[in-house]
């Protein structure tokens, strides 16, 4: 029986990578089910939101949701269509792979990174107040009552929240996940040794939850330290479990570690639904040109296959990748050794190599 699927282009250069990775999930011979929906920019003048709720009912009905990148409009009161997306549906854990593949232009060889991070709370949760406003200047008050601080009135105020239920599910998916992919570490990330009472709390959860896990090894790392670590000797690590704003730095920091954005998958999951999309962005100076390297987003389809259940599937398609990588003929500019390399091909025959690898070809 098919996989129903949301199939959700975006704008820019999305559809292009969007085509290009459709083409390779059918070409392992896994059924789907697609239900296309638009959102973006070319959707923004009719429904006066980059993300109509059609599309997020469409992934209520089939639970998951393949996304291309879609362009934040510059102004007010856009929101992001991840932040949209994660909040409509609980999409509680960020999860983003960072892996070296043989070809790829890095500084690092056998790096395996699951970074794991916490999507709805802590300074991300948008809990501002403004510089001037009533309301501020209450909360100013209150602070200094409170704990004899005295902030300036020409301030900003963001508040950092972080609970147990939030760091509980996160710091447990990171090990479920740890699990089900035999994985052998988890480390938790943070600040406790400054922010006891927050990162306190996210890294007293965080042991709590290990204890259920004896099967996995824990250990704990304060951020700054972890940014230090990673570019020194990231092969040490294996899953990190993270807060929303540390996960946010460390996958990009990861991302850089194997190669960029262009080869970086990403995954939105929660309870019922998941979503996957590539880290990058749109790129809408690229849009129609068949330039752009749609590899980020089949990166993203086999992590969508794992969760579908289809193991040998996702193997298959992460090998077909990796080949295409390593021979370095069938790549787009930015994978070769100068970018005006003119022996660089385009989204779709990056498709077709990689379909061309899985048939044995």
């Amino acid at each position: 029986m098919p996989y129903a699927v949301t199939l959700i282009p975006g704008d820019g250069t999305g559809p292009e990578i969007t085509e290009a990775t459709r083409r390779v999930l059918e070409a392992t011979g896994v059924e789907f089910d697609w239900h296309v929906h638009d959102a973006g920019l070319s959707v923004l003048e009719k429904h006066g939101t980059v993300l109509p709720e059609e599309v997020i009912e469409s992934i209520r009905e089939t639970k998951v949701g393949l996304k291309g990148p879609i362009t934040t409009p510059v102004g007010k009161g856009f929101r992001s269509a991840n932040v949209a997306l994660r909040k409509s549906l609980d999409l509680y854990a960020n999860l983003r792979p960072a892996k070296t593949y043989t070809g790829l232009r890095s500084r690092y060889d056998h790096v395996d990174l699951i970074i794991c991070r916490e999507n709805t709370e802590d300074l991300y949760a948008g809990i501002e107040f403004q510089r001037g406003t009533e309301e501020l200047n209450e909360l100013i008050d209150f602070i200094g009552r409170t704990t004899g601080q005295k902030l300036s009135k020409d301030a900003a105020i963001s508040i950092k929240y972080i609970s147990v239920a939030s760091s509980r599910r996160i710091v447990k998916f990171a090990f479920e996940y740890a699990r089900a992919n035999k994985r052998r570490k988890v480390t938790a990330v943070h600040k406790a040794n400054i922010m006891k009472f927050s990162d306190g709390l996210f890294l007293q959860v965080a042991q709590e939850v290990a204890k259920e896990y004896p099967d996995i090894q824990f250990e704990d790392r304060i951020v700054d330290n972890m940014c230090m670590q990673l570019v020194q000797k990231p092969e040490m690590y294996d899953v990190l479990a993270l807060p929303n704003l540390y996960g946010d730095i460390l996958s990009d920091l990861s991302a850089g570690l194997i190669g960029g954005l262009g080869v970086a998958p990403g995954a939105n999951i929660g309870e019922k639904y998941a979503v996957f999309e590539p880290v990058h962005g749109s790129a809408p100076k690229y849009a129609g040109q068949n330039k752009v390297n749609p590899m980020a987003m089949m990166f993203s389809g086999v992590l969508m296959l794992r969760h579908l259940g289809e193991r040998d599937a996702a193997d298959r398609l992460e090998g077909a990748l990796a080949a295409v990588i390593a021979e370095g003929k069938n790549v787009t500019y930015d994978l070769k050794p100068r970018p005006d390399d003119p022996t660089a091909v385009g989204t779709s025959q990056v498709a077709d190599a990689i379909i061309a690898k899985m048939q044995g070809k």
